[in-house]
């Protein structure tokens, strides 16, 4: 597995996020073929990255309500 570097990504929060930012992610959708995910409350912290592909199908699943 490689290291992915980040800190240049612009992080945008979900636009379901509540004023206060509580229970919030965040992405970052600058990188082609992935997503990167993290915490909102941690933005220091480790970051998910997943394929476009992988987010996309659970975006729809969620959508779906299916999971």
């Amino acid at each position: 597995m490689r290291a992915i570097d980040l800190s240049s990504a612009t992080w945008r929060k979900s636009s379901y996020s509540n004023s206060n930012g509580g229970n919030c992610i965040e992405i970052a959708d600058s990188l082609p073929a992935l997503v990167p995910v993290r915490d909102s409350k941690n933005p220091q912290g480790p970051a998910l990255v997943f394929s476009a592909t992988a987010w996309g199908s659970f975006v729809a699943a969620v959508k779906n309500r299916a999971v």
